[in-house]
């Protein structure tokens, strides 16, 4: 069987590995095994061999260099610099984001009369002229960054709106609502869909997970590796709502097929400064909370991609996904699909609790504000 994986392993690296493995000597065959599904299938992108072989008394992962693997995925969407100024958005009382001294001082700019700051220690808050009602408020908000689009200043301009609110509880009834793109610019809340797209196996012994290759027009992240089916939740629909809809548009998914499979499976949140914004001090605000989805799906199923955001599909297997993870993979998944994923791993029996670092993976995932 292990001829045929030649291109990827010597025979040196073989021993190695079957070395490595040998204070686990009942398990040295799930080694071997997990070596056999390193070869990709539907064309996936090659696998960089990295076997995680040790397994506790219930076969479960136990692995200190995939707990520090999976830590790294998750701190990549969590990066907050320790002396960062952040000043706060203020609405009627209520604080909805966080912007940089030089974002507002920007927005300040660009429209006087909608954004204002009385001083340096003053938040920013929206001026009379963007009057008190949700109407208002989001068109006088939308000419402002419309403006910042027109300039270039904002880029990847989706024409999808998202509400703004202090916590979820209160997005039916948003203070305003605002252009995606430019969400991160104000540091408001983010919420958002992903769907963990599940396949067994044709002997039904193991769970295998579909994968999409984003199209490389995408505005954010093109080409990489992503969930099946993930988007941002919009004003205007129910979270099952939105995931019937995106499952349709990415992946061709019928709602039935979508209702029968779904599962509700809890959330997870990060927090990050960055963005592509070229002057210093004009990063923006990520705060995100992506409500996690599991959708079992039939063995014969092959998603289509409908909307024109995915090139193609295939599926990997767990232990395949766990490969992706480490830090010198050169193909890896989008950075915050990882989260879902490993939140999926840890709740669904596949890492042992006993693993070094356990509790603190589980706190990471929601390092977020989860309001």
């Amino acid at each position: 069987m292990l001829v045929q994986y030649s291109s990827f392993i010597t025979m040196g690296m073989m021993t190695l590995l079957l070395k490595s493995a040998s204070s686990f000597a009942p398990h040295r065959h799930h080694l071997i095994r997990q070596v056999a599904r390193a070869v990709p299938s539907q064309n996936p992108p090659r696998v960089n061999l990295r076997v995680y072989s040790s397994l506790d008394n219930n076969n479960l992962w136990y692995d200190p260099s995939l707990m520090d693997h999976m830590l790294f995925r998750i701190n990549e969407c969590n990066s907050m610099p320790n002396d960062i100024n952040l000043v706060d958005f203020v609405v009627d009382g209520e604080k909805l984001g966080k912007v940089t001294p030089k974002v507002a001082e920007r927005l300040c700019n660009t429209s006087p009369t909608i954004f204002q700051k009385a001083d340096s220690n003053s938040p920013l808050t929206l001026g009379k002229s963007a009057g008190n009602t949700i109407e208002s408020r989001t068109k006088a908000v939308a000419s402002v960054m419309e403006e910042l689009r027109d300039s270039g200043y904002i880029t990847g301009w989706r024409d999808e709106m998202y509400p703004v609110a202090n916590n979820f509880d209160k997005v039916t009834s948003p203070v305003f609502l605002i252009e995606r793109a430019a969400a991160s610019l104000l540091g408001v809340m983010e919420y958002g869909v992903h769907i963990n797209g599940l396949i067994m196996s044709e002997d039904d012994k193991e769970v295998k997970m579909w994968m999409a290759r984003r199209s490389k027009t995408k505005s954010k992240f093109p080409s990489m590796l992503d969930h099946i089916v993930a988007g941002g939740q919009p004003a205007g629909l129910s979270l099952l709502d939105n995931v019937i809809k995106e499952c349709e548009e990415e992946a061709g998914i019928a709602e039935e097929l979508t209702r029968r499979g779904i599962k509700p499976a809890g959330v997870i949140s990060y927090e990050n400064y960055g963005g592509r914004l070229k002057d210093e001090g004009e990063g923006v605000m990520n705060r995100v909370v992506l409500f996690c989805f599991d959708l079992m799906l039939p063995k014969d199923f092959v998603p289509s991609a409908n909307d024109g955001e995915v090139e193609s599909f295939f599926t990997w297997s767990l232990e395949e996904v766990a490969q992706s993870m480490h830090p010198e993979y050169d193909d890896p998944i989008k950075p915050n699909c990882y989260p879902v994923i490993i939140d999926f791993m840890l709740r669904e029996g596949h890492i042992s609790p006993d693993s070094p670092k356990y509790l603190e993976i589980v706190r990471r995932l929601r390092s977020g504000p989860c309001c």
